[in-house]
């Protein structure tokens, strides 16, 4: 089984969805660490109530982001991961915090990447007058939201949609596809190899491994 720390920054819906899939023997690994920023953080509540060991390191109580960076490393390793996946996790990282865990860190992005970088990315859609928009699971490099993806699921954007029409729509598929992906990572099928992220050892594309 292997081992997963999460990282969240707010309520922690995916870290739950994970965990489900983790207890329903959807994923061939555990979640031994939820890790927040904030200790306001309503997904520490929900995963301390799953008998999930959690941690509060405050940014706020570091000089820079290097300093806050070194301290994150040092814990979120004291608990021995395979995996770390970030859930929400609102940090821009540093290099040298990426490429300790390149080929062994996660994320989630509610676009269709390489659209929408960045935040804002459901008004983005919408301003743009798009008519489908999405989400990625990308591996984390140095260049923000710009790792290789890993999978994309797509919605429907409808006229009339506001932003929590289209956030709702997205976090469904967001639930869906990211354990999945957490999946093959844990069951060694998913690899970063050459700066190409890999499924059963063939190299996926721009968009990924697309769940349509």
């Amino acid at each position: 089984m292997k081992r997963i720390v999460v990282l969240i920054s707010g309520t922690g819906s995916n870290m739950l969805a994970i965990q489900q899939a983790c207890e329903e023997g959807r994923i061939a690994g555990q979640i031994v660490a939820v890790i927040a920023n904030k200790a306001s953080a309503k997904g520490l509540e929900k995963a301390a109530a799953k008998g999930i060991d959690t941690e509060v390191l405050s940014h706020k109580a570091f000089a820079s982001r290097e300093a806050y960076d070194a301290e994150l490393n040092v814990l979120i390793d004291s608990y021995q991961p395979d995996l770390v996946v970030l859930a929400g996790f609102m940090r821009i990282l540093t290099g040298e915090f990426t490429r300790h865990y390149e080929g062994r860190m996660l994320n989630i992005h509610p676009s269709l990447l390489p659209k929408y970088k960045g935040v804002n990315t459901h008004q983005r859609a919408l301003d743009a007058g798009d008519k489908e928009h999405g989400v990625s699971v990308h591996f984390v490099t140095e260049e923000l939201d710009g790792g290789p993806v890993v999978l994309q699921a797509k919605v429907p954007v409808f006229d009339g949609d506001t932003v929590d029409d289209l956030q709702a729509r997205v976090h469904e598929q967001e639930h869906r596809i990211y354990p999945l992906v957490v999946n093959w990572f844990c069951q060694q099928r998913l690899k970063l190899e050459g700066g190409r992220a890999t499924l059963d050892g063939q190299p996926l594309g721009e968009h990924g491994y697309a769940a349509d």
